[in-house]
């Protein structure tokens, strides 16, 4: 097993209050992740198009992680801060490095080119490239893994409910083309 550097940039988000804001803020369940565990979510305008997609990790009961692809952590910090209204919860970066690991018989580690490659061969989207503020969460693919239905009302939750309650269709979607020379 070889292991290589992923540029991610990463907030910590603390306080009393922190499940209860990051469950209205977050479009996954939050308040389901167990201390050590992790789940991916949206981070969505109020209109429901994309602001990140990040991983939220729970450290302690007051303490999550939100990771998002480098260059991102400010926006997601400076957008949460506008929804922060009479909750105790501090927003940081903390400075973080994230490494993905990789198995197989005669590997070596992927370089950044190998890595974005096979993102997009397993239809993992990322922010700037197939992710943009025009995004909307059932373009990605990646709804099954990132929303859930049942925890209740978040920021940008209406958009999100009404097209899966009209069977997910959207004009656009997300799809990898492969071309043979």
């Amino acid at each position: 097993m070889q292991a290589s550097a992923v540029e991610r940039d990463v907030l910590q988000v603390t306080g009393p209050d922190a499940e209860s804001f990051l469950q209205g803020q977050l479009s996954q369940d939050v308040s389901a992740i167990a201390v050590g565990a992790s789940a991916w979510s949206f981070v969505l305008q109020p209109q429901g198009k994309v602001d990140a997609l990040v991983r939220v990790s729970r450290t302690d009961a007051d303490r999550w992680l939100l990771d998002v692809d480098a260059g991102y952590g400010e926006a997601v910090q400076a957008r949460l801060e506008r929804f922060k209204l009479r909750v105790k919860v501090e927003i940081e970066p903390v400075r973080w490095t994230t490494v993905a690991d990789t198995v197989g018989p005669d590997l070596e580690p992927p370089d950044g080119t190998d890595y974005h490659r096979f993102r997009i061969e397993s239809g993992w989207p990322s922010m700037g490239a197939e992710l943009t503020e025009r995004t909307i969460p059932a373009e990605t693919g990646i709804v099954d893994r990132t929303v859930s239905f049942t925890k209740g009302c978040f920021t940008g939750q209406e958009l999100v409910a009404r097209i899966d309650s009209r069977g997910g269709h959207v004009p656009r979607h997300l799809r990898g083309i492969r071309l043979h020379a």
